[in-house]
């Protein structure tokens, strides 16, 4: 049994989870909060109970050392010889990376090229691979990419309808994002439905306070809403989603911010956080527009119908669909939205049960048995995904 260890690097954070592979079990998991920043906060799970400490912890390469050295003091591990693979989420892959790859000095420096189209992300996550290497030096390591499941999208879906010359020499095109969340639900709902998955196709809808929606046709993604950045497709949690571009300079013009503090507002002071004026939180929101709140009512129909709008959409883009897919914490949590989405699907063979969708965070099948679409929910498991390829590239 070989011990995979998943990483998720942010600029202040790293979450991990440790498996014993290929049964997938989960050892422990984690997360390093406020790193840099005063009372840095570490918790680790230990035979299902978490420890938390405080402590000061000054940047990634003492948290990645604080983490290897609870796994053998807790006695997770018997030592770190036992970790055989490294798995790096890493969010931008452009299209240099079509899969997972090997981390090498050359791969590390591509990525950290690509930090031009995630500046937020990339670096953080070439630290996080910095700080293991640094530890763990002949240990093989795998980076793994939101955006390389999405390369198999075709021209007349990445394209935008710009100057040519703007996609040769800039890279400006669709990337999408959310890719080893939608490869992971579509897998798992081949298996749920019992099908092989290059017969199906699926429309995967990752609900959290980031959203996409893919097409997934044959096990490939053939489409996606999120673009260049994760600020397209659907309103989201804090960010406007698909806005008419033309706005930007107006709010300019209108309110006397730079271009660089109309992007933070789309990003940041959108979304159901701006339709709402209350928080970028969906129980937040819900709670409100059950006690009457019209505002909060009003974001919960702009969420669910930009995501209604979509499913149709990529309906028609494949001739059809078998199974629509639930996921991430508003997808597989909220009965309100799932609803508010699926209402009025019925024409497109979409049958769904109101008793079958009182499911919160577990697998389940929301449509009733004779419906032709499927609707599922699926507890999205990146981690998984990530110990799965550093197992298949590793060896």
């Amino acid at each position: 049994m070989a011990k995979v260890i998943a990483i998720n690097a942010g600029s202040s954070s790293l979450k991990f989870q440790l498996f014993e592979m290929p049964a997938e079990d989960v050892l422990t998991a984690g997360l390093v909060e406020r790193i840099g920043l005063d009372q840095a906060v570490f918790t680790i799970s230990v035979n299902g109970e978490k420890i938390t400490e405080t402590t000061d912890i000054p940047d990634h390469a003492v948290a990645v050392k604080i983490l290897l050295s609870k796994l053998t003091e807790l006695g997770i591990i018997g030592s770190l010889d036992e970790i055989e693979g490294i798995g790096h989420r890493v969010v931008h892959g452009g299209e240099k990376f079509d899969d997972s790859v090997l981390i090498t000095p050359e791969t590390l420096k591509e990525i950290e090229e690509l930090s031009e189209l995630a500046p937020l992300h990339n670096p953080a996550n070439v630290v996080g691979i910095k700080a293991f290497k640094e530890v763990l030096p002949n240990v093989p390591a795998v980076a793994v990419f939101d955006t390389a499941f999405h390369q198999t999208m075709p021209e007349q879906s990445f394209l935008y309808s710009l100057p040519y010359e703007y996609y040769e020499k800039f890279g400006i095109r669709k990337y999408g994002f959310h890719g080893t969340s939608h490869k992971y639900v579509s897998e798992r709902a081949a298996e749920l439905l019992g099908r092989p998955i290059e017969q199906l196709r699926l429309i995967s809808c990752h609900l959290g306070n980031g959203a996409s929606i893919a097409a997934i046709e044959g096990g490939k993604s053939i489409d996606t809403s999120m673009g260049f950045t994760p600020l397209a497709g659907v309103a989201m949690g804090t960010r406007s989603g698909n806005i008419d571009p033309a706005l930007i300079p107006f709010i300019m013009e209108k309110t006397g911010h730079s271009a660089i503090e109309v992007l933070d507002i789309l990003n940041k002071k959108s979304g159901l956080l701006g339709i709402s004026g209350l928080s970028s939180d969906l129980r937040d929101i819900t709670k409100a527009a059950e006690g009457g709140n019209d505002r909060a009512r009003t974001s919960l129909e702009v969420f669910a119908s930009r995501i209604h709008k979509y499913i149709g959409s990529y309906a028609a883009r494949m001739s059809g669909v078998d199974a629509i897919i639930f996921t991430a914490g508003i997808g597989e949590n909220s009965i309100d939205i799932r609803e508010r989405v699926l209402r009025g699907l019925e024409f497109m063979g979409v049958y769904w049960d109101p008793a079958l969708n009182q499911v919160r965070g577990e697998e389940a099948f929301v449509s009733y048995p004779h419906s032709p679409v499927k609707v599922i929910i699926i507890p999205t498991n990146e981690e998984v995904m990530i110990a799965r390829d550093v197992e298949r590239i590793a060896k």
